[in-house]
């Protein structure tokens, strides 16, 4: 039966161990999902000749870039787990060495249940379909946090491949019947060991005891006081007269070059810019100003040790901890006008080292402790 329309409650969205992945165990569902957007633009060269108006042809001289970004609501560390991020309980691991490291990327698979139909409750056996992108880079990672707002991730990646498959089969124990979208950017075909199709887990609400179902961000606690020497208000959320901050924002932006050669028509790398700067902003009202000169700043310049934000349960668990290192505060902005509170913007960043560098980097802790993806 045709269906009039999707809708949210019919999408799930999976993500692969690697690119070469093919059995259920080895993706995994992103939880909390909240948008997945997808395309891709063809670029062709036309081909004209003196004596003739209309083009001869239009041919592809570059692979497309397929575009993929999402977002979810930040949890326990289990999505970050399965898009290959390091989860740290010491916080003593690149968050993103993962990242670094990966020389062929991952596969995303949406699936799409029957109209009228819960993806993550397989109620019926057949109708449903999927839209795969293949070969996909993580190129941003963001955070947003504010006052009145869930906590919220968005990755966007670049993948080289792309397609749909009909006729997915449904169970209990999974999906199946679904085209492989990896691909050997060599010979452009998709991956022998993908031939016959891959499957997929079965959908779930992703809930239980110790999952939480979303953060709050009445439960976030900051740790900014390491910024008081450099800033022009008190910054420290357990002092007196503190700025109330508003929000933070983190980005991690992982730009990439393609890598083409002669005899292959995708590209056979997409390495990472370097070098890595995240950056941080803070917002918050002010409150109180502290003695401090901008002479000052620039006679002793000095690392900002580190900055640390925690994200809790209800019941005060810690569910998700980010730090990061050695940063510089690059501006301070304040607005002040009638009627709003005065304001203040303030701009952190730093420089990622290597994957194992533990002196320059943003790190990861969630409380998700068990396997996401099969080994």
């Amino acid at each position: 039966m045709a269906k009039n329309r999707v809708i949210y409650q019919s999408d799930a969205l999976f993500t692969s161990k690697t690119v070469n992945s093919t059995v259920a165990n080895e993706h995994a569902q992103l939880r909390r999902v909240q948008s997945a957007n997808y395309s891709f633009n063809v670029t062709r060269q036309d081909v004209n000749q003196f004596g003739q108006l209309s083009r001869l042809e239009a041919i592809i001289l570059e692979a497309p870039t397929v575009s993929f970004d999402m977002s979810y609501y930040l949890g326990d560390g289990y999505n970050e787990q399965a898009l290959n991020f390091k989860n740290s309980t010491g916080l003593n691991a690149g968050f993103i060495s993962g990242q670094i490291d990966s020389t062929s990327g991952n596969n995303f698979y949406i699936l799409t249940a029957p109209e009228g139909v819960d993806a993550n409750f397989n109620t019926t056996s057949t109708g449903y379909s999927t839209i795969g992108i293949g070969n996909a880079f993580l190129t941003d990672y963001s955070l947003e946090a504010s006052v009145g707002s869930i906590p919220t991730i968005s990755c966007s990646f670049e993948g080289t491949n792309m397609n749909a498959t009909a006729g997915v089969s449904g169970s209990s124990a999974g999906f199946s019947g679904i085209s492989g979208v990896g691909i050997d950017p060599e010979t452009s075909a998709v991956l022998a060991a993908q031939g016959s199709g891959i499957a997929l887990p079965a959908a779930s609400q992703g809930t239980g005891e110790n999952i939480p179902s979303a953060l709050r961000p009445g439960d976030i606690t900051l740790s900014l006081e390491n910024v008081d020497g450099d800033a022009f208000v008190d910054l420290d959320g357990n002092a007196d007269g503190s700025a109330h901050v508003q929000s933070i924002s983190l980005s991690i932006p992982l730009g990439r070059t393609p890598i083409d050669r002669l005899g292959t028509r995708f590209s056979f790398a997409r390495v990472v810019d370097f070098p890595i700067t995240p950056t941080l902003s803070v917002s918050a009202i002010v409150s109180d100003t502290q003695t401090a000169a901008l002479t000052d700043i620039i006679n002793g310049d000095d690392f900002i040790s580190d900055l640390q934000f925690t994200f809790k349960d209800s019941d005060n668990t810690p569910r998700a901890s980010y730090k990061m290192t050695n940063l510089k505060l690059d501006s301070q902005s304040f607005s002040s006008s009638i009627g709003p509170n005065k304001t203040v913007d303030l701009t952190f960043s730093l420089s990622i080292g290597g994957p194992n560098d533990s002196v320059n980097n943003v790190f990861f802790s969630g409380s998700n402790a068990g396997a996401v993806l099969g080994n």
